[in-house]
């Protein structure tokens, strides 16, 4: 019964006589109900919520009368034309999955019609219900749902005509994701990251430190994007900022980066001058309607930062909680890349922060590996992400010198450690090449603003190809075709018209005609900014920071320059198997892990012992009683 309800801001036009403007009436926290009425009738019931008495209306759902309009459902909005009087039922601020997983519901049952009662009651039984919540979908809903769509789609006007995409079930989660999405709905703040391989399914319980429950739980090739994308759908859109440590990574999930949010800029100046800073217009009003903070990426952003941003929080805010109160939903791997500073600066890991430790009190783990399916490689993987690197790894890693990666003109991807040989190599081979340079220019939001889009967009303002040109995807086409960020392929053509677009076959055996996409995420003050381009970038070479979140068919990579603990981790853990793998000059020295950081994990998993026996000790089920045992 959970996707018949949903739980946000309502308002309900209705139509005066006499050409008159529609009546309107805002209700905030309303409940949204979809139901049956006595005629077993599809009804769309409004419960008033919070400002004054419970308010009750009801619209029956007539399919030839019903039009969803849903262009903007994934920010929470959608509206609903009921009856042919033209009232309207307008939804915003609702968590988007949550939204989508109502309106399906609404299109299928509206689709089925209304349900025949049955026959040959008895002068005894029990009328039916006025109103009684809509059972869930079964496959008859699914059977009688038409598979078109009527003229008005286009301006977002969506008839209960079902498209043949909402007639498959959604994709699901893993038991392990489902745990820390539970989590994020009841309140409680968590950090996720992860390791490659062992220790499946465990529950790390740190100390409860205040009145707030905390978790962290790991996470790394078990999913992340997919999982981060369901939380940001899970939360209302209006209280909820998704941010990352990087350009890249915050536009993965929609958002903006840590610090175009904070808007204290680096978080070196004083306290007093940060607060001022956050306490701009624009600025503050972010800080004051953030109740979910997501952060991926968390192991490249500096503890004292942390620090800085926890107590402007609490300032701005004017709360003593813990980050003024803001649910923290934060992800990332300490054992890959460490924050960026200057040369004569040492890093700070966010788990050293003075704040860390009130922030942060319940620790999961989720550990189902999903990148890599090949446990010899997954083995040695968690080997080599905690800095070991043992005879036999050094052995697997030498042997891979010799395998050919290369497949129908495809080569392998060079994994760099420094931006500047990714420059030249892409560049030089690209010369190199003989033929046309095909030259496509991006389409920006703002053009004022291109080195804000140049940050955070995977794809650069100017794309150059020529036949051949060794090129990868940026974004996810067709998972199911394989068609996924990362994915590898060579130009094999262009269009003789449609701007001449550019022909690639990939190394998973589609050749496909690649088209402008679109990303869009946040700028200053919450400002949506977009661009449109190809979604391809050159694959001769790529750095080994810009690969994170990537999964790479065919991978060389080159370790001699490796500069920074968990370098190599990152660089290795970006191939899908060990036979799509090439290093060159291997060197044991350069698998390394922060000792800091080893020493952190450690203590986790010596109170993650401490804490599991106390909970074989602890009784009563009440949670909270359960989460304080000691």
């Amino acid at each position: 019964m959970e996707d018949a309800e949903l739980r946000c801001t309502v308002a309900v036009e209705q139509p005066l006589p006499g050409g008159l403007g529609p009546r309107r009436r805002v209700m905030r926290g309303a409940l949204v109900l979809l139901g049956r009425n006595e005629l077993r009738q599809p009804v769309l019931r409004v419960v008033g919520g919070s400002g004054g008495a419970a308010a009750v209306q009801s619209f029956v759902l007539a399919g030839d009368t019903v039009r969803l309009f849903t262009r903007f459902a994934g920010d929470g909005r959608a509206a609903v034309r009921v009856g042919p009087g033209g009232a309207q039922v307008l939804l915003s601020d609702c968590p988007p999955d949550k939204l989508r997983r109502f309106l399906r519901l609404l299109r299928l049952k509206v689709a089925a019609g209304p349900r025949v009662a049955p026959r040959g009651l008895r002068l005894l039984d029990r009328p039916p219900p006025a109103f009684a919540v809509i059972s869930p979908l079964q496959e008859r809903d699914l059977l009688r749902a038409p598979g078109r769509l009527r003229a008005g789609e286009g301006r977002g006007e969506r008839p209960v005509e079902v498209p043949r995409s909402e007639r498959r079930p959604p994709a699901r989660l893993s038991a392990e994701q489902e745990a820390v999405l539970g989590a994020v709905r009841s309140g409680k703040s968590i950090f996720f990251t992860g390791c490659a391989g062992e220790g499946a399914g465990r529950l790390l319980l740190g100390e409860v430190l205040g009145p707030q429950l905390t978790c962290f739980c790991l996470l790394q090739g078990t999913g992340k994007s997919f999982l981060l994308k369901r939380i940001v759908g899970s939360l209302p859109p209006n209280s909820t900022y998704a941010t990352a440590s990087t350009g890249v990574a915050a536009c993965h999930i929609g958002g903006t980066t840590l610090h175009a949010f904070a808007g204290i800029g680096s978080g070196k100046a004083p306290l007093e001058q940060c607060i001022q800073l956050a306490e701009r217009p624009g600025v503050r009003q972010h800080w004051l309607a953030c109740q979910h903070l997501i952060i991926d990426e968390i192991s490249m952003v500096d503890g004292k930062f942390f620090d800085r941003l926890e107590a402007v929080a609490r300032a701005v805010r004017k709360r003593d909680e813990p980050f003024g109160g803001i649910q923290l939903i934060i992800c990332g791997d300490f054992l890959q890349l460490p924050p960026v500073c200057k040369a004569n600066e040492e890093a700070t890991f966010c788990f050293q922060a003075k704040s860390w430790r009130k922030c942060i009190h319940v620790n999961m783990e989720l550990t189902e590996v999903r990148r890599q399916t090949d446990k010899t490689f997954v083995s040695l993987l968690s080997a080599v992400r905690l800095g070991r690197c043992t005879e036999e790894v050094t052995r697997l890693l030498m042997q891979t010198t010799t395998n050919r990666t290369e497949r129908d003109g495809i080569l392998a991807t060079r994994l760099c450690t420094h931006k500047d040989d990714v420059e030249i190599t892409n560049e030089r081979r690209l010369q190199q090449l003989s033929g046309e340079m095909h030259t496509f220019e991006a389409l920006d939001s703002d053009p004022m603003l291109v080195k804000l889009i140049d940050a955070q967009c995977p794809v650069g303002g100017r794309v150059e190809l020529k036949l051949g040109a060794q090129v990868m995807l940026a974004k996810n086409l067709d998972v199911s075709q394989g068609l996924v960020n990362g994915a590898r392929g060579v130009v094999v053509g262009f269009e003789s018209e449609d701007k001449g677009l550019p022909k690639v076959r990939f190394l998973c055996g589609i050749t496909q005609v690649i088209r402008m996409e679109k990303w869009v995420f946040k700028g200053p003050s919450g400002v949506h900014l977009s661009r449109k381009q190809l979604p391809l970038k050159l694959a001769w070479a790529i750095s080994i920071h810009k690969s994170q979140g990537m999964s790479l068919d065919c991978v060389e990579i080159s370790l001699s320059r490796v500069f920074e603990s968990g370098q190599a981790y990152v660089a290795l853990s970006r191939a899908r198997s060990l036979a799509g793998l090439r290093v060159l000059d291997f060197d044991p020295k350069v698998v390394r892990a922060d000792p800091s950081v080893l020493q952190f994990y450690r203590q986790l998993r010596r109170l993650q012992l401490l804490n599991q026996d106390s909970l074989h000790t602890c009784s009563g089920t009440d949670e909270k009683e359960n989460w304080q045992c000691s």
